[in-house]
């Protein structure tokens, strides 16, 4: 048996993996609160996570009938990018700057600077740092908070602090550490110089956690945290990964023809490659996997987080929700959003912020506004998956996992804009399961390492065939006309982001 545990931004999931059977056995959840700021802060406090993933390990445990001493490993996925802080004794120094955080979008525009521009950064790094990424948090930090950066001993992501919490060891692995901007994807490596620019002093290499290959554990569980937890003490804590490349193996996306895509908070879009394919493309993110290769990666800011704000605008729930986006036409009457509530990184437009176009008298209707959110976060994607396409990557399915990938409405919505068949994975919340089969991986002995993947991925990754959805070219064909209107309205944000 085979803990897995995701610690998103809303909450925290956990699962109980049989791998001998491929079966999940029992699932528990806790949510998280965010700090938000007009500013563009968006921030956690760890201790949160702490107790949401206390919470969601019992019930998980509870639900899968079983004793935690049946616990062999714990995989973790953690959101990507955020920074966690911590002192010599262990202690947090401040709240966890997020991914989704725009505050430090000045520093990032100084840190690429210095990097020569976008294509510096391309060459350099094989990724394009932008806002949200971690390098610029740490510069942030600097500036902002002094005597707190002369405390910093351990820089960690989330899921690393996690695993720091579990085990007393802070390391990191390839795949969430491609995500920081401190990071070469091509040689595997810490960039320690870019850290040298932010505080010539040293202290940023210093406090750089070691890394490890995605197959090699960190260590046994702290014997007081597992009887917290009512866990096997002698249980091995994987290496663990960043959410987008622990939700690459839930998916079985470990090998070249696979495409992912998760409807989140955030809207990601990813493909396993064997080798670092760098994009020309800026926002495309050549990152590593937590499987031994590359994850050519795309992510949108503005997806559930979206859908949300007019959800409670309208005070409708989910089903409401997905009822009222059928009832309005594809293109909403002419009612257009530009979702980007929070600036976006994909498109590239850090300081735009969310519209509402081509109001009329007759159709700024509930059901036309329902319809407007879905179709701009989901044309945010569709401009994503062109950029993929454009570097090389093809696909005759994707894969479709998130909290929204359960409704049908959205399905459908997705597979009619990209004009793509689609289908979902029996457990939608791949993050927490990659982490459980990682988890299985890492404990497994053996020599042939990427050929145990493989079977566990075989055996523990089932898909839903009733989910299974074909575009219809009737419709692909109206989305398309609403789409390239999206992108026009796009251009013209980018010359003026505050249109």
């Amino acid at each position: 048996m085979y803990l897995g545990i995701d610690c998103g931004t809303q909450g925290t999931k956990a699962l109980v993996l049989d791998a001998n059977s491929g079966q999940v056995l029992g699932a528990g959840s806790a949510s998280h609160t965010l700090h938000s700021g007009a500013n563009g802060r968006r921030e956690q406090q760890p201790q949160q996570w702490l107790d949401a993933f206390e919470q969601a390990t019992r019930e998980a445990l509870a639900t899968a009938g079983i004793s935690g001493e049946q616990i062999l490993g714990i995989g973790v996925s953690g959101q990507q990018h955020g920074l966690v802080l911590l002192d010599e004794q262990g202690t947090v120094l401040r709240p966890a700057k997020l991914w989704c955080d725009t505050e430090s979008t000045p520093q990032n525009r100084l840190l690429l600077d210095h990097l020569g521009g976008e294509a510096g950064s391309l060459q350099r790094l094989g990724v394009a740092i932008a806002p949200g990424y971690t390098v610029s948090k740490l510069l942030w930090t600097r500036e902002h908070h002094p005597d707190l950066f002369a405390r910093i001993a351990h820089i960690l992501l989330p899921h690393d602090y996690l695993n720091y919490w579990l085990t007393g060891r802070a390391c990191s692995e390839y795949g969430d550490a491609s995500g920081t901007g401190y990071f070469d994807v091509r040689t595997r490596n810490w960039d320690r110089a870019l850290l040298d620019f932010i505080d010539p002093s040293g202290r940023l290499q210093r406090a750089l956690p070691p890394l490890l290959e995605a197959h090699q554990p960190v260590g046994r569980i702290r014997p007081q945290i597992a009887r917290q937890l009512g866990l096997n003490p002698e249980a091995v804590v994987a290496s663990g990964g960043g959410d987008n490349m622990m939700g690459a193996i839930g998916t079985g996306n470990i090998r070249p023809g696979a495409i992912t895509m998760s409807l989140g908070t955030s809207g990601t879009l990813y493909a396993y490659s064997d080798k670092p394919m760098v994009s020309p493309h800026a926002q495309v993110a050549t990152f590593c996997s937590s499987s031994g290769g590359w994850l050519p990666l795309i992510c949108t800011m503005n997806l559930t987080s979206a859908t949300g704000l007019v959800q409670q605008l309208l005070e409708v729930d989910l089903q409401r929700f997905g009822d009222l986006v059928e009832q309005a036409p594809i293109g909403a009457e002419g009612l257009l959003m530009l979702p980007f509530f929070n600036g976006e990184r994909v498109p590239a437009l850090p300081d735009a912020r969310a519209s509402l176009r081509g109001m009329d008298g007759g159709n700024l209707t509930r059901a036309n506004l329902c319809r407007a959110v879905v179709e701009g976060t989901s044309f945010g994607l569709r401009y994503g998956l062109d950029l993929l396409r454009a570097s090389g990557l093809q696909s005759q399915t994707i894969q479709l996992i998130g909290g929204a990938a359960k409704s049908p409405v959205w399905r459908q919505v997705i597979a009619d804009i990209m004009g793509t068949p689609l289908v979902c994975p029996q457990h939608t919340e791949a993050a927490a399961l990659g982490a459980a089969i990682q988890a299985a991986w890492c404990v497994m002995p053996g020599a042939d390492r990427q050929a145990q993947l493989a079977a566990l991925c075989e055996r523990c990754v089932q898909l839903d065939a009733s989910t299974h959805t074909q575009p219809d070219p009737a419709r692909t064909a109206q989305y398309e006309r609403v789409y390239q209107r999206y992108r026009e309205q796009v251009s013209l944000l980018a010359e003026n982001p505050l249109a």
